[in-house]
């Protein structure tokens, strides 16, 4: 996944061009005058630049030098609406990947970005020196984990904001946390603004501030969160709350880093990098009225998306042991031991609350075996048992009208072995016809494989497009596709 930056006056040129990039599965984010493109470009981490001749506040031309010292900059394709074969060649001569000219077609964005993303990533792995990126307490090796903590590595090299989306309780904060930490600002303030809780007739002079007497009750001048989090990091925790007025108002803060106190006759400057999170479908909100399309393109500059815990129960053992050993030490009791019924039992749930259920759930576990020395499945909420049992019964007896998603959790090194079948399992091969279960496994198996492969067909490889057609999880598909010996990549992969 790479990033993009769309320099361009015309709105609508701006929107359809993000909207081609997002669905080559690549982020998107735009300026609508040079100014801000620069501050943008040079903040860094950014692939490709579009950058348009033609711009209110000056030449993009001459903008290209600026852009091209930076340390790996991006390559830039140059885009005009006048037949200039003199600014093609000057533009070709000053860097520029290519030089394109309007009106554009999809046509003419997707193959010189294609070809110049091809070249960025020969040449990335070898460019990236190595570092070591702090986790801020995040846990897991999964793959999905692993994808996220490479967008936190990239991210945190930049200024662009970051968007984190992802389903209640999956630690989109941590994630905000983690990107500051590793981030150049590390040093000063991480200021979170949580959006659902700010008061409603106050919201302004939470945000910017006020000066004193500026309305009643005002007996002393205080300084907003916005200030507060100048050089360092400003988190809008569930910014999808945030009111259409209160929108308006923070759009303009964002495009200019400057607001003006409550009661104030100055404008006050704030050097920050935004990271916005939210649990809602921004683009369903824009679609509905109650979300601007500006400030979600100016907010989702780079895109992080945080998978559920049910999508990597292979997390569970770790999340677990940190988590657990937090409880242990603000019980003030000793480490118990985690049984393999207790594990499977975790395994089975389908934790609509994520990360944050799982917490809760160990509390109370760890509470109701306060005296005992070892955790078991009787220690778990009723609901987690319940749905243990349930999986179980699917498991040993089948279930006609439902297929399950059986997921496979590490348990305690020390468990014992699956015990070995039966003597007389082995009798059935003799038979003319294999027994129904094995005939029924053949037979689903093949059907498997061939769905996948039309799958992969279909969808060209994408991960993304495959998961939205299939109803699958990203780890059920990887495991279904791993069984099968299906190489998604002879599909001409996307991502």
């Amino acid at each position: 996944m790479s990033n993009v930056l769309i320099i361009d006056d015309d709105q609508q040129m701006c929107t359809m061009l993000c909207d081609l990039v997002h669905h080559m599965d690549h982020e998107a984010a735009y300026a609508q005058t040079l100014a801000e493109g620069l501050r943008l470009a040079l903040s860094g981490g950014f692939d490709v630049v579009f950058l348009d001749v033609r711009m209110p506040d000056g030449n993009g031309l001459e903008a290209m030098k600026e852009i091209l010292e930076i340390d790996f900059p991006p390559e830039i394709i140059v885009m005009t609406g006048m037949g200039d074969s003199d600014g093609a060649e000057r533009a070709i001569r000053n860097g520029a990947w290519d030089y394109i000219q309007k009106p554009l077609s999809p046509k003419k964005i997707i193959q010189p970005l294609d070809r110049v993303l091809q070249y960025r990533d020969n040449i990335r792995t070898a460019a990236r020196p190595a570092r070591t990126l702090k986790r801020a307490g995040i846990v897991g090796n999964s793959h999905q984990v692993q994808e996220c903590l490479d967008t936190v590595a990239k991210a945190s090299q930049s200024l662009s904001n970051v968007l984190i989306t992802g389903e209640t309780g999956t630690g989109k904060e941590l994630f905000a946390r983690a990107i500051h930490a590793n981030s150049g600002r590390s040093r000063h303030r991480f200021v979170v603004v949580d959006c659902a809780a700010l008061p409603e007739t106050l919201v302004e002079s939470a945000l910017f501030g006020h000066e004193k007497g500026s309305f009643t009750g005002a007996d002393k001048a205080a300084e907003g969160l916005v200030g507060l989090a100048n050089g360092g990091t400003l988190f809008l925790d569930e910014v999808g709350e945030m009111n259409l007025n209160l929108q308006k108002a923070f759009l303009r803060v964002l495009q200019e880093r400057r607001y003006r106190p409550v009661g104030s006759k100055k404008e006050v400057e704030s050097d920050f990098r935004l990271v916005a999170a939210t649990n809602r479908k921004l683009s369903d909100m824009v679609r509905q009225g109650l979300f601007r399309e500006d400030l979600l393109y100016r907010l989702n500059a780079v895109s992080l998306t945080l998978p559920p815990l049910r999508e990597r129960l292979e997390d569970l053992p770790g999340l677990v042991k940190q988590l657990s050993a937090k409880v242990y030490g603000a019980l003030g009791i000793k480490p118990k031991g985690v049984s393999q019924d207790f594990i499977a039992a975790l395994g089975s749930y389908h934790w609509p609350g994520n990360v944050r259920e799982l917490v809760n759930t160990l509390e109370s576990s760890i509470s109701d075996a306060y005296y005992e020395p070892e955790l078991f499945s009787k220690h778990l909420p009723e609901q987690i048992r319940i749905t243990m049992a349930r999986s179980s019964v699917a498991e040993t007896f089948g279930d006609p009208g439902e297929e399950k998603e059986v997921v496979s959790v590490a348990a305690p090194a020390d468990l014992p072995s699956e015990p070995k079948p039966a003597a007389d399992a082995e009798v059935v091969s003799d038979l003319p016809l294999p027994t129904y279960k094995a005939y029924r496994e053949s037979v689903l198996n093949k059907a498997e494989k061939t769905y996948l492969q039309e799958l992969m067909k279909v969808t060209r490889g994408s991960i993304k497009d495959a998961c939205a057609i299939s109803g699958l999880g990203r780890t059920r598909l990887y495991t279904l596709l791993k069984k099968h010996s299906v190489d998604r990549m002879g599909w001409g992969v996307n991502a």
